[in-house]
């Protein structure tokens, strides 16, 4: 069988998706306190010369040069960062003529060919190509808070691509490379484009994700067989309430060191992550209740998370 039209097939979407998504790629060069502090990629998302890129790039940044692809140099400065989910949101000074669509992560397959662009070692406006090999991933960001929504590809990436895009064959955004697997070769991640459009919306008009806390430090445990059929929990793992913050909104509502937390308003909740994830939004800052096992009774607790600052 001759491969030559699938190859070229391939190579025609390639090329067809990089042409479209390249102009609006832009290389990082950070200084922290006068000093070169490495650099990294990120892209165009809006006319106004919004760029979306990792925290972990341009966190702390004291001075942010940017370099187009063609060829023009722009200052910026950082618009809203965070670390929890490992984006920012940096704006350029100079005008912009392109820019990124954000596709729908949820249509993403396993399998389907995957393009990233970004600058890995400071070569500029680099292509790698691949497949998404795996969906669904979590993983920790600096900050220490599970990312959801994490597509892995087999796309080369290396330091200098992160924050760029991952497109799909139409050009479309479908992640933010973030992360590599070192010394695995061919495992390679980026933050799905739902995740990455909800975060930087929030950046852009906040400066900051808005995020509530309860006052509760918790571990994670199993739920013995015996209580998950008891009281027909959905879930055989919980948090324990470890400590409790005095004048916070979990000892207002009466929770007590040793509670078994399940559940959150209508939630169920079978982890540290689970509850972080519930507790993101205005609207985690509502009247609600805490649903937890204390020695042998479920109780119900209403509690209303504060703000986080």
């Amino acid at each position: 069988m001759d491969d030559t039209a699938l190859l070229d097939t391939y190579s025609t979407a390639v090329t067809s998706a990089v042409r479209k998504i390249r102009p609006a790629v832009v290389h990082i060069a950070v200084e922290r306190e006068g000093a070169p502090a490495g650099s990294g990629s990120g892209f165009v998302i809006t006319p106004d010369g919004f760029v979306l890129t990792n925290s972990h790039v341009v966190g702390k940044a004291t001075s942010l040069k940017v370099s187009l692809p063609d060829g023009r140099e722009s200052s910026a400065r950082r618009v809203g960062d965070d670390p929890d989910s490992d984006l920012a949101v940096i704006q350029i000074d100079a005008p912009v003529d392109e820019w990124c669509v954000l596709g729908d992560s949820r249509d993403v397959e396993v399998g389907q060919v995957a393009i990233a662009i970004g600058s890995p070692y400071g070569f500029q406006h680099t292509v790698t190509s691949g497949i998404v090999s795996a969906l669904g991933r979590s993983m920790r960001s600096q900050a220490g808070r599970l990312i959801d929504d994490v597509i892995q590809t087999d796309a080369a990436l290396n330091p200098g691509n992160s924050g760029g895009p991952l497109v799909n064959s139409r050009g479309e955004v479908i992640g933010v490379n973030t992360a590599v697997i070192l010394p695995a070769q061919g495992i390679c991640f980026a933050i799905g484009a739902n995740t990455a459009r909800l975060i930087a919306g929030w950046l852009i008009t906040e400066g900051r994700v808005p995020r509530a806390r309860i006052g509760v430090a918790g571990e994670n445990v199993p739920i013995s067989r015996r209580y998950v059929r008891y009281f027909g929990l959905e879930r055989e793992r919980g948090v324990r309430a470890v400590q409790v913050e005095k004048g916070s909104p979990a000892a207002e509502a009466g929770v007590q060191a040793g509670d078994l937390i399940i559940g959150l308003g209508e939630q169920s909740i079978a982890g540290v992550d689970d509850l972080h994830r519930l507790l993101v939004g205005h609207e985690a800052v509502r009247d609600t209740t805490l649903r937890v096992i204390r020695r042998t009774e479920r109780v119900d607790l209403p509690i209303r998370p504060e703000a986080r600052g």
